[in-house]
C-alpha cells in the first residue's frame, strides 16, 4: 500500500480549492435567479431592500477575506447585478457627507470600527486586495465618520509581524 506524505494531501487539497474559481463564475446576470445566487453563496450576511421591489444579497468576507459580493435580484428573482464592492472602483466612490448606512450598502460589513475619543472619529476599515504592493503586505481602506457623516477616506499598509508565523 503506497502512503502520501500529509504535506502533499494538502497540497492537493489546496489546489483542488484554488481550481474552482471566482465564486461568482457560474452566475449569469440576466439568467440567473435568486435561488441560482443562493445555491453558490448560501445565505446573504445581510439583505438591502431596493426602490423596485428587488433586494441586494450581501456576500462579505470580512473579517479576514478582501471581497464583498453583492448581488442585485429583481422582484422576479433574476439576477440583475454582481460585483465585488472592495474593488478600486467602488471603494473611491465613497464621498464625504455620506452616511454610514451608505457606506455600508455600498461596501457591505466592514472589518473593524475604532472610535477615537479626542477627535471624536469613527473610523471603520476594510481589508482589499493590494493593487500592486506585492509581498505578503495587507492593505486596509478605512472610511472615517465624525458626527455621523464621512469626513474622508485613506487606506494602511499592513506589514506582517515576522515573529508570529499566523495571523496579524
Amino acid at each position: 500500500m503506497r502512503r502520501f506524505s500529509p504535506l502533499l494531501l494538502l497540497t492537493l487539497a489546496l489546489s483542488a480549492c484554488a481550481n474552482l474559481g471566482s465564486p461568482a463564475s457560474r452566475l449569469i446576470v440576466g439568467a440567473s435567479q435568486q435561488a441560482d445566487v443562493l445555491a453558490r453563496f448560501g445565505p446573504p450576511v445581510r439583505s438591502w431592500p431596493n426602490a423596485d421591489g428587488g433586494q441586494t444579497l450581501e456576500y462579505s468576507s470580512q473579517p479576514f477575506g478582501q471581497n464583498c459580493w453583492m448581488a442585485t435580484v429583481a422582484a422576479d428573482g433574476r439576477l440583475l447585478r454582481l460585483e465585488d464592492t472592495l474593488l478600486p472602483a467602488s471603494r473611491f466612490s465613497i464621498e464625504a457627507g455620506m452616511t454610514p448606512e451608505q457606506v455600508s450598502r455600498r461596501l457591505g460589513r466592514e472589518r473593524s470600527r475604532v472610535f477615537y475619543r479626542f477627535s471624536g472619529e469613527d473610523v471603520w476599515d476594510w481589508n482589499v486586495a493590494p493593487d500592486s504592493i506585492g509581498g505578503d503586505t495587507l492593505l486596509r481602506f478605512n472610511v472615517h465618520f465624525k458626527d455621523g457623516v464621512v469626513m474622508r477616506t485613506s487606506q494602511s499598509l499592513v506589514f506582517p509581524d515576522r515573529r508570529f508565523p499566523f495571523g496579524d
